[in-house]
């Protein structure tokens, strides 16, 4: 919204600074960062501002929300050099970032539909017909791997990555995987064939085991959901200030 205490006349720094919500040093440091034009100075060496700092600093403050403050340093400075189309792209790779981030968000929802009715349709996943022959309840690392159509290889390097921590049976050594473990193999077996690399995976199966199960990450979804749409909010708001100051300049 643009705050304009003068109406077309020179601006001093605590007249934009408060218009803004801002400090006076605030102000300077945006212009020394490239966000706000130079400002005119006076015989004394002050600086003055004007209607078209005012804008800068509206577009500013709008991309910040959905952009981040580097992103929309960057943008702003692109700008104001004359470099509008370094600007577009630094504003179209923040959608794309989004969009990569709704896609993300998709195939967690996925992973975990698919989930729910494997865990319902297959009880034997820890069957007696599996358990380590120490008695207690769980599957060997080959039986899960053949389960799932994977190779045990490839569950050992989950492990290492983080992404399942099966226990080792006390009288043969060997990995047990225990319900929890099946389902944190399961989920992550969702995301890999979805192309998400195991980093990108790890922080999703360490959210599922604080969270002690899938049931109570629908919170967490339905944050995640807000948080997309808020940004998406923010880009537009943001986009129509840049707008209008590209339109002052």
């Amino acid at each position: 919204m643009r705050r304009n205490p003068q109406n077309g006349g020179n601006l001093r720094p605590i007249d934009l600074a408060r218009g803004h919500g801002l400090s006076t040093q605030a102000v300077r440091n945006y212009e020394e960062a490239g966000i706000l034009p130079a400002a005119d100075r006076t015989p004394h060496g002050y600086r003055t501002y004007t209607p078209l700092h005012a804008a800068a600093l509206d577009a500013f403050l709008a991309l910040v929300p959905g952009h981040g403050h580097p992103t929309a340093t960057s943008i702003m400075r692109a700008v104001n050099e004359g470099a509008t189309e370094e600007a577009f792209r630094l504003i179209a790779q923040s959608h794309a970032q989004l969009l990569e981030d709704r896609r993300t968000l998709q195939a967690v929802e996925s992973a975990l539909r698919d989930l729910a009715p494997a865990a319902a349709s297959e009880p034997d996943a820890l069957s007696d017909d599996h358990a380590p022959v120490s008695g207690l309840r769980g599957m060997f690392i080959g039986p899960l791997a053949a389960k799932l159509g994977l190779r045990p290889a490839t569950l050992r390097k989950w492990e290492r990555a983080g992404l399942v921590r099966p226990r080792r049976d006390p009288l043969t050594g060997y990995r047990v995987y225990d319900e929890d473990d099946v389902r944190d193999v399961r989920l992550a077996h969702q995301l890999r064939r979805g192309g998400y690399l195991l980093e990108q995976i790890a922080p999703l199966i360490a959210q599922v085991r604080t969270a002690g199960g899938l049931a109570p990450l629908e919170s967490a979804l339905h944050d995640w959901h807000t948080r997309l749409s808020t940004r998406g909010r923010a880009m537009l708001a943001g986009a129509a200030e840049l707008d209008a100051y590209l339109r002052e300049r």
